[in-house]
Order: C-alpha cells, then sequence, then structure tokens
C-alpha cells in the first residue's frame, strides 16, 4: 500500500471516529456522573478528573482539525491526548454509579425522571469514545507523519480554557454557606450584572478586532472552533441539570433545545459552518437579539437562582450567551452576510413557530411534573398551581412571566394546557418582534454614522497622503461602502 493511499485511508478513519467521538461526547451528557466530578475533586481524584477534562479539549481540537483542517491541532492531540486516555480507564473508580442524593420529595422525582440512562449504555459510550479518541490520535500519524511544530502546543492551553468545565471553581467554596444577601450572589442590577454586560460587549468587540485582518479562510476556521466550543459548553448543561442542577432547573426536561438561546446555539453554531443566507438571517436578527436582552434583564430575582459569580449557572450563562451573539452578529460585521430587511420574513416565520412549540411543549412538560409530584405526595401552590419545590420549564419564556407585573389570562385553556396564557403569549411574540426591529434600527443607524465618519476621515487622508493612515482608512471606507450593496451569494467556498 502506497504512501497516499494510506494518507487516503487515514483522512476517511477520521471523519468516522471524530463523528463517533462526538456522539459519544454528547450522549454521555445526559448521564449524572459526566460534569458531577468536577467540582468533586476530592471525591473522584483530581488525575481522573483532569484527564476528563482534556479528553473534552481533545474533542474540540479532534472535530477541528479534521472536518475545518486545523493542523496545529491534530499535532496537539497526537502527542498529549493519549496519556489522559488511558489515565481515564485507569482511575474511573465509581465514575458510573454516581446518583445525587434524594433527601428531599422533590429529588426522588428529579432522580426518576433523570436516571434513565442505562449504566451498560454509559461504560459502552465512556469505553467506545476512548476507542475512537485513540484511533484519531494513531490516523493523525499515518496521515500526518511524526513531525510536530512546537509552536502547535500553544493551541493545548486555548483548548483546555474552551472546554473548562465550569464548575470547577465549585471546590473552593460551598454555596450553601453563602448568604443570600452577600454581595457575592449574583443579582439584577449589581457590580456582577454589570461585569456581565461588559464581558458581552469586550468578547465581541475582541474577537471583531482579533478576526478582522485575517483572511476569510482563517476568519471560517476560528468562527467553526468558537461554534464547536459553544457546542460543548452548552451540553455540559445536560450533566448539571441531572447532577446538581442549573439556576432552577433539576430534571432532564430543562435540557430541550426550547429556550430562544437554547436554539439559537444550533442556528448560530450551524450558520457559520454552513454559511447559509437564511441561517445568517434567523441568527442576527433573531438570537442575537435573544442574547442581548437577557443581559439586560435577567428575569425576576425570586424566579433565578445563578448563585455566586463563580458558581456553575452564572458562569455557563455568561459564556454561552457572550459566544452565541458574537456568532450571530460576527458574520455580519467580518462582512460574510449582510442583512437587508427583505431577509426578515423567515425569522419572523420561524420564531413564530418556535414560540408555539414552546408554549405547547412547555404546558406538556408542566402537566407532567405535577402528576408526577402528586404521586409522591407533594402538596399544591396556591400561587403556581404546582407542587411545592417544582419549577415549570417556561420554555422562551411562554409559562412564566419575568416581567416585575401580571398579564391577564384573557383566554383559559382546560386540561394540560391550563398553564398556558395565551394573551401573555401573544403579548411576548410582539414585544420581541419590536425589539427584532429595533435592534436592525439600531444597526442600520450605526452603518450609516460609520460612513460618515470614515467619509470624514478619508478626506483629511486624501489632504495628507503621505500619512500612513490614509490607505487603511479607504480600505475600511470602502468596505462600509458594500453596507449599501446586495448581500453576498449564499454559498461559499469551501474549506480546503
Amino acid at each position: 500500500m502506497t504512501q497516499t493511499t494510506l494518507q487516503k485511508f487515514a483522512r476517511t478513519g477520521l471523519y468516522a471516529c471524530a463523528g463517533i467521538c462526538a456522539v459519544c461526547a454528547l450522549l454521555l451528557t445526559f448521564t449524572v456522573g459526566d460534569y458531577y466530578i468536577f467540582n468533586r475533586f476530592s471525591s473522584y481524584g483530581f488525575f481522573f478528573c483532569l484527564s476528563q477534562w482534556v479528553k473534552k479539549a481533545g474533542i474540540l481540537l479532534i472535530l477541528a482539525a479534521v472536518f475545518f483542517g486545523v493542523r496545529r491541532f491534530a499535532d496537539v492531540v497526537k502527542y498529549v491526548l493519549p496519556l489522559f486516555i488511558i489515565l481515564s480507564c485507569c482511575l474511573f473508580n465509581d465514575f458510573f454509579n454516581i446518583v445525587p442524593p434524594a433527601d428531599t420529595p422533590a429529588q426522588e422525582i428529579f432522580n426518576k425522571i433523570n436516571l434513565g440512562f442505562p449504566k451498560w449504555l454509559n461504560i459502552t459510550l465512556f469505553f467506545t469514545e476512548n476507542v475512537a479518541l485513540t484511533a484519531c490520535c494513531a490516523l493523525f500519524f499515518v496521515r500526518d507523519g511524526f513531525k510536530v511544530k512546537a509552536m502547535s502546543f500553544i493551541a493545548l492551553p486555548f483548548a483546555l480554557l474552551l472546554s473548562m468545565p465550569l464548575n470547577i471553581f465549585e471546590n473552593f467554596f460551598d454555596i450553601s454557606k453563602v448568604p443570600a444577601d452577600s454581595f457575592l450572589r449574583f443579582y439584577n442590577f449589581t457590580l456582577w450584572h454589570f461585569l456581565a454586560l461588559c464581558v458581552l460587549v469586550g468578547t465581541t468587540v475582541g474577537l471583531y478586532y482579533f478576526l478582522k485582518n485575517k483572511t476569510r479562510e482563517q476568519q471560517d476556521k476560528y468562527l467553526a472552533v468558537i461554534a464547536i466550543s459553544l457546542l460543548l459548553q452548552y451540553h455540559s448543561k445536560d450533566s448539571m441539570v441531572m447532577g446538581d442542577g442549573y439556576n432552577v432547573y433539576y430534571t432532564v426536561f430543562a435540557c430541550l433545545p426550547l429556550f430562544i438561546c437554547n436554539i439559537g446555539v444550533y442556528v448560530a453554531s450551524i450558520s457559520v459552518i454552513l454559511k447559509k443566507r437564511v441561517l445568517y438571517a434567523i441568527s442576527f436578527f433573531i438570537h442575537a437579539v435573544g442574547a442581548l436582552t437577557v443581559f439586560v434583564y435577567f428575569g425576576k430575582d425570586s424566579m433565578s437562582n445563578y448563585g455566586i459569580f463563580a458558581s456553575h449557572s452564572i458562569l455557563y450563562f455568561c459564556l454561552t450567551h457572550c459566544f452565541l451573539f458574537a456568532l450571530c452578529v460576527l458574520p455580519s460585521a467580518l462582512g460574510h452576510y449582510r442583512f437587508a430587511i427583505k431577509d426578515c420574513i423567515i425569522p419572523l416565520i420561524y420564531y413564530c413557530v418556535v414560540i408555539i412549540i414552546a408554549a405547547v411543549s412547555s404546558a406538556l412538560v408542566t402537566d407532567f411534573l405535577t402528576r408526577m409530584g402528586l404521586s409522591v405526595g407533594e402538596g399544591i401552590n396556591p400561587d403556581t398551581d404546582l407542587p411545592f419545590d417544582m419549577t415549570p420549564p417556561n420554555y422562551a419564556f411562554t409559562q412564566v412571566n419575568p416581567l416585575p407585573f401580571a398579564v391577564p389570562n384573557l383566554i383559559p385553556l382546560g386540561g394540560a394546557f391550563r398553564h398556558i396564557n395565551v394573551f401573555y403569549v401573544i403579548l411576548v411574540y410582539i414585544a420581541y418582534v419590536c425589539l427584532f426591529f429595533a435592534f436592525y434600527g439600531l444597526y442600520r443607524a450605526f452603518l450609516s454614522l460609520r460612513k460618515v465618519v470614515l467619509a470624514k476621515l478619508a478626506e483629511r487622508g486624501a489632504e495628507a497622503p503621505a500619512e500612513p493612515e490614509a490607505p487603511a482608512v479607504l480600505a475600511a471606507l470602502e468596505v462600509a461602502a458594500t453596507d449599501e450593496q446586495e448581500a453576498l451569494p449564499e454559498e461559499q467556498p469551501t474549506i480546503d
């Protein structure tokens, strides 16, 4: 077999093994132990937890290396990952037997719902993932040889940072011992809220300036890496919600992607990978606004429990929503796509369908949880018509009003759908549509202002052509002028 044939075989094998890694990693997030261990180093061992963390970073590197041609990532994986795969196979101990304590009737219900993942499947997927990861390392050697650039290993700390288990800081504090009125607690309009807004702006602006002078191919690859990282972090919530809970949610039903920003994670990530115009439009017009508005107001403090600034809930929320907003707006900012007002039709229909599905699903899940609560003797809370300690899913904010005023139920429904306030859902749709158009108006105003500023700078540059800034200003003006042109074609060149 010739070297060329071997390399071709290796490339085919890498696609298959990388796909297996991704599928196994996704399914394993629906096991309690997948993230339950990371805030319990003392119970499950530092080196086992570290090996699991490095494996998650390895999946990020492998997917980017195989599907988006990032060669340096392959160099890192084949030399670093095998050691940690061996550690994870040797140090798992009671990893497959993790069951959250059931100290209350509500927790009994949560465990009945959450612990349906069979142990044999958990073990099978765990070792299948390890085998697939090992195969990827071997195939990288076959495809690329043994040579490696030392600079490639700079990618490792960034991969570890992007895939960091966000509950890791909980090894250093006990959230139950932090008073509800502590300065460290995250609430609306506190210092931590202001810092969260700053992080959102800083992340988006920083990524823009990092990417703007790179080639289109490089921009596509970096955006794809951010998308993979976002998906990995998003699915970390699956395990967290079943183990320690996320915010006020404790059942696997909270993992259904029926919150607007949850759906946006998929749409925005796929948009920068497939580079389709309709996905760009939905991301920019719908999901950018969704990610932005929740940073402005996080909902009533009484219906949220983000913990302190270093707890998983707030770190997860901020990271995923920052990346989501960046993926929604950066393709437009970088010139990959220009949103025109005619592009709003499909997004508006899409949002209407989503909010109807979310409202119906939220009511059905709430009805199921209510019956589960009654089956174990939980009483009904007269204020919510739900068993005590049960939190309705509130998909897309369609069931629980996050605003500090009530909305009358003018169209009462019966049965499971009694939990739907149709008038409120209609108002939610109208309010968000208004926000979508307001965001677009700000976008157009910003472009107009930028053109005026750049035109004046260009005039000054023309008066002093010897200044080195003039060519850059003229180039920027040329880019700004494209804002008024027709949007780019739907199909874009693929990455080699």
